[in-house]
């Protein structure tokens, strides 16, 4: 089918072909004319997602679980409580999983995957053609409601990951740090699936979202930014504003649906590991979990690449 979706799967390395919950109802609202005007009411409009997050958190959507792991292929063994244990729809939705399944990588110079998630890597946010496709970016001003802020990171890196309705909903803190208050930016609430996003990539910029500001000694100041979107009119956050914080601890959980994070790193802090890279100049997500290398402190990678360099001479023959 036309505008399908294909991700590298990042533990094999394999092209895979996304299967897209709610799929024909994303094409119609973002292909055709009634759908799009359709859409624009339904983003516009709280009360609707209010109402479906409603409707998942009721007694009766549990028996649609188990068919749902069943036909995404849910590994159910990673769960911390028994598929059925769920009162509800969105009590699977906002599940935990059993810390071994997510393994935090231990590098103290690394930063890591705050979610599962499909991604994307961009060292260098001015020298990119675009994001999802070629030529069309959305401005980090508008993203951030902040001149001066959108300038600190103008030649900064960027990181967005996307989650399905498929995954683990909860998010964790990329490094160790002292993270600030979220601060709202209010706005619609556009599906952040690629079928939407490849015809108006502002979505990000135009959908509700959070803006947390971390402090880290490795990293400097990383802005972490959770994007609601249909039917995901709830982003909980459930760490303590200034507070120390590890890398993978946890840092909220969104309600029922697709959403996203999006991730700001100061110039010249991360060096982002190179398979992650590579799969992004080609515009391809890499699918990556929880806890997962994302990459180094600049000044880490540096030093490494100059060990590497500092051999020792050829001592020859005297």
């Amino acid at each position: 089918m036309k505008d399908t979706i294909r991700y590298i799967e990042r533990s094999t390395g394999k092209l895979e072909l996304e299967k897209v919950f709610g799929e024909q109802a994303i094409r119609f609202l973002y292909n055709h004319s009634f759908g799009s005007r359709l859409n624009r009411f339904i983003a516009r409009t709280p009360l609707i997602s209010k109402a479906f997050g409603w409707w998942q958190k009721q007694f009766w959507t549990r028996r649609a679980v188990i068919p749902f792991i069943e036909a995404y292929d849910v590994d159910a063994d990673e769960f911390l409580d028994s598929p059925n244990s769920y009162r509800s729809f969105n009590d699977f939705f906002i599940r935990k999983l059993k810390p071994e399944s997510r393994p935090i990588d231990q590098n103290t110079e690394s930063a890591v995957m705050p979610a599962d998630g499909r991604y994307l890597f961009f060292q260098n946010i001015a020298h990119t053609e675009g994001y999802i496709v070629k030529g069309k970016k959305f401005s980090l001003q508008s993203l951030l409601g902040d001149e001066e802020l959108a300038n600190q990171y103008a030649r900064g890196s960027m990181v967005i990951a996307r989650l399905c309705p498929t995954d683990y909903h909860r998010f964790h803190f990329p490094v160790d740090c002292i993270p600030g208050a979220p601060k709202l930016v209010n706005g619609a609430l556009y599906s952040v699936n690629p079928l939407a996003l490849r015809k108006n990539i502002n979505i990000f910029t135009e959908n509700k979202r959070y803006i947390t500001e971390l402090d880290s000694k490795v990293f400097g100041k990383v802005l972490f930014i959770e994007v609601g979107a249909t039917c995901v009119g709830s982003v909980h956050q459930t760490y303590t504003p200034d507070q120390p914080c590890k890398k993978g601890d946890e840092k909220g959980y969104f309600s029922f649906g697709g959403s996203s994070i999006i991730m700001l790193f100061e110039p010249n802090k991360i060096h982002f590991d190179d398979d992650l890279i590579k799969a992004s100049q080609q515009r391809i997500e890499i699918r990556c979990l929880m806890g997962q290398s994302m990459g180094v402190s600049a000044a880490s990678r540096f030093a490494e690449q100059t060990q590497e360099l500092d051999v020792e001479p050829d001592q020859g023959d005297h």
